[in-house]
């Protein structure tokens, strides 16, 4: 037995009550006659010994005095046990700092010390979530606060850090979002004001007849309505890409990739033959994809086009479609001219052109393989692209369905 257990000192307390108890009435035995002497106490004394008797009386007056100096030398107990319970008042109501002082080294200052330190580590936890609070407040996203596994609170300072991360995360995409939306009115407002210019250049000397003849008015007014056309394809491409972008519903269904493939080709030869080409497609059967297809002919239509216009001078362009584990493999390869190392990482931006220009003499809008990209990404697909000096691929994948 510990010598400052609860227990030892209860025992202590209740023989030391007894001793007190048996010394009074050893005291007020030997004081019976002097207290007999007393008027006031004499009669009603000398009546409960005549009717109860003596015995009894002295047992009642024992029990009292027991009671009386158990609840003295107890005393100390209650004081401690009531400090205990200020403490707990105070941590319920959220004040951590405080402390219970007890001195004692029993049970209840085991209890007290293990509370102290309990609130202690609560409050120093506590202060680090404030803090990083506090730092997520000012805008520093990067705060981590510290995470104690096998905690409540742990739970709470990792979804702590799990939202500020996720806020950081937004905040950076609504900013990407604001930066393409303005990257988006340049490219659009340079795009359409270069062809708008030319059109109401040639309009204005049309209209001041500053032609000579009709063969140079019939010059003019053809000029004004090619630019007129990649005026309305820029804005057709521009509103196909928007529209991709702001959540386009989609006809997912199977498609068999050889037999859409086979017939795109087909529908393709007229302009493969204008421009002196030829496709060659190699192909495994029987591998299946969900898709929309009404809007994958517009991603692949986009890049044969694409393979036509850099590729010429190649006069082939090789189509393979084939199974990658458990992805379908759709390539696309001309051999033209190679892109140049640099644009590679670019050239499924908005507006962006190999030539380093915006002029339309040799590309498009710039917006045709920003569409392809988002027809296959939105679709769950992926597209890439190599390109070397013997031959430029762009390559897209498709869950395969088993």
């Amino acid at each position: 037995m510990k010598l400052h257990s609860i227990r030892l000192k209860m025992m202590l307390m209740l023989l030391s009550s007894i001793g007190i108890t048996a010394a009074l009435l050893i005291i007020l035995y030997s004081l019976s006659t002097l207290i007999l002497s007393i008027p006031a106490i004499n009669s009603p004394l000398a009546w409960l010994i005549n009717n109860i008797g003596s015995e009894p009386v002295m047992m009642l007056t024992g029990i009292i005095l027991f009671f009386a100096s158990y609840y003295m030398t107890t005393r100390w107990f209650v004081i401690d046990l009531q400090k205990i319970q200020i403490g707990l008042q105070e941590i319920t109501a959220g004040r951590f700092d405080s402390k219970i002082e007890l001195k004692t080294q029993d049970e209840l200052g085991s209890v007290a010390s293990s509370i102290n330190h309990m609130t202690e580590q609560l409050n120093a936890y506590l202060e680090e979530i404030t803090h990083g609070l506090r730092e997520i407040a000012k805008g520093n996203f990067d705060t981590e606060i510290p995470v104690y596994s096998g905690s409540q609170l742990g739970e709470v300072a990792e979804s702590i850090n799990q939202m500020s991360r996720q806020l950081h995360q937004s905040i950076l995409e609504e900013r990407y979002a604001e930066k393409t939306k303005n990257d988006l009115i340049t490219g659009v407002s340079h795009d359409l004001r270069t062809p708008l210019t030319s059109i109401l250049g040639f309009l204005e000397v049309i209209e001041e007849d500053r032609y000579q003849d009709e063969v140079e008015l019939r010059y003019y007014v053809n000029i004004a309505y090619e630019k007129a056309q990649n005026l309305k394809r820029l804005i057709d491409d521009l509103f196909e890409y928007t529209r991709i972008n702001n959540g386009l519903p989609l006809d997912i269904r199977k498609i068999d990739m050889v037999r859409f493939i086979r017939q795109l080709i087909e529908e393709s030869v007229p302009t493969l033959e204008k421009s002196g080409m030829e496709c060659n497609l190699t192909a495994e059967e029987d591998l299946i994809i969900m898709a929309d297809g009404a809007q994958l002919v517009r991603a692949y239509e986009n890049l044969i086009s694409n393979a036509i216009r850099y590729g010429e001078s190649g006069k082939i362009i090789d189509i393979t479609v084939r199974s990658d584990r458990d992805q379908v493999s759709i390539s696309f390869t001309n051999y033209g001219d190679p892109i140049p190392e640099r644009d590679l990482p670019f050239i499924f931006d908005r507006f962006y052109r190999v030539e380093g220009s915006r002029s339309k003499l040799t590309g498009g809008t710039g917006l045709g393989l920003a569409i392809t990209k988002s027809i296959v990404e939105v679709q769950g697909g992926e597209i890439r692209v190599r390109s070397d000096e013997r031959r430029t691929t762009f390559e897209t994948r498709f869950p395969k369905v088993i």
